[in-house]
């Protein structure tokens, strides 16, 4: 019988190549992930003049008091204080955990109609570069997109690169509730494509949508698309250490805890948002009943069983999806562990067959997003596992409806 060597120092050899691989990154891009990012000022300035508002006299609430207090200071107040504020302070208002729902996409609107001004004079700033000027009526011609009757925009920052979060679907009568948190590359911009529409947040979120309806047309059903962090810029450092999924999992949370009812939720997560996701896990509210990766670089933990969540674990990965060869390993804080479809991870292991490699995932008529559906509706007894077996189905059988406790 052949012996191998598990020896430390074999391992290290064996390590070497993924290491090469860091090491060229960290050449051809520099620590980008130690760069200093801008603060959201617009942001902040709204923050602080609510921080120094009042309405009939009473001070307005510590606006990072937790969802249950807002809400109730909100419920005190008639319909039309609650619009004077989203007026007032609409990117406060736009962004604030707790706030109804509706009266968070007015204020979002009011704080768009104003993003949108802005670019519109910087189109015509001759002090900016010829390019500044053609990002201007980029983003002012995004901010038009965003405002067309019917979006629903729960979250919106105009700030650097731009973070911004649509709903689709009832979200405060949904029965199940979805959230899609993509990858690298993702801003205001980007969020949604008409070329590949289905990979950008928008074309996930309007696909995986349609698919849960079909899946369970009774269900009533809302699809987050969650693209309020900074997710990194291209391949670089930054997508491969946990900075940036660190920064974004504070984010998601305080998105979660702050979502009305008791419906379950089910987190869908694609690429480095599968990192985020992964980062996110152990300070989820128990009501998330299921966390799905898609096209995973890792989720910073060795094991499922260590994410520390009480949520089904599910993963896939397509046979042509390139993340397959990046280096499922974390060292010194680069990389982002063990491959979440490998037996030994302990996850759920959906097919993705049809997926057509890393972006892919949401696209229509594919076994992907009839299994990210099927787990959107909590009809685990469809589902299709990826040994063509019933083994990611184990210990599951109908439709979930209700809530964890």
């Amino acid at each position: 019988m052949t012996s191998f060597d598990t020896s430390p120092k074999f391992n290290v050899w064996r390590a070497l190549p993924a290491l090469a691989v860091v090491f060229v990154m960290l050449a051809t891009t520099g620590w980008t992930a130690m760069r200093t990012h801008r603060v959201s000022t617009a942001l902040q300035a709204s923050l602080s003049q609510w921080e120094h508002g009042s309405i009939h006299g009473r001070h307005l609430p510590d606006p990072g008091s937790g969802p249950a207090r807002l809400g109730r200071f909100f419920a005190s107040l008639t319909p039309h204080e609650r619009d004077r504020l989203a007026h007032r302070y609409p990117l406060a208002v736009g962004n604030m955990n707790g706030a109804p729902v509706p009266l968070r996409y007015r204020a979002n609107r009011v704080a768009l109609k104003q993003a949108r001004e802005v670019d519109r004079k910087r189109m015509h700033d001759s002090r900016l570069s010829v390019a500044g000027q053609q990002d201007a009526g980029q983003r002012m011609q995004r901010y038009t997109s965003l405002l067309d009757p019917g979006r629903h925009i729960l979250a919106f920052d105009p700030e650097g690169s731009g973070r911004v979060a649509e709903v689709f679907g009832d979200l405060d009568r949904a029965q199940r509730i979805s959230v899609v948190v993509p990858g690298v590359d993702t801003d205001l911009l980007t969020f949604q494509r008409t070329y590949r529409r289905y990979s950008a947040p928008v074309g996930m979120a309007e696909a995986l949508y349609a698919a849960e309806r079909t899946a369970s047309p009774g269900t009533g059903t809302a699809v987050i698309a969650w693209a309020d962090y900074t997710a990194p810029d291209g391949l670089g450092v930054d997508a491969a250490t946990g900075l940036r999924a660190e920064e974004g999992a504070v984010r998601l949370n305080a998105l979660l805890r702050g979502l009305p009812g008791r419906a379950p939720v089910s987190m869908f997560c694609h690429s480095y948002g599968s990192v985020v996701c992964g980062v996110a896990a152990h300070g989820m509210p128990g009501r998330v009943a299921d966390i799905a990766v898609a096209a995973s670089p890792g989720m910073r933990v060795t094991k499922a069983g260590h994410l520390g969540t009480a949520a089904r674990v599910w993963a896939m990965r397509d046979a042509t999806d390139w993340v397959q060869d990046v280096p499922y390993l974390e060292l010194g804080g680069l990389g982002h562990g063990a491959d979440p479809v490998s037996a030994g991870f302990g996850a759920r292991v959906l097919s993705a067959r049809d997926a057509q490699g890393h972006s892919g995932y949401f696209q229509p008529g594919t076994d992907s997003l009839r299994n990210l559906a099927g787990i959107g509706v909590g009809a685990y007894d469809v589902v299709t596992c990826a040994q063509e077996n019933d083994a990611c189905r184990s210990g599951l059988s109908g439709t979930m409806t209700a809530g964890r406790a």
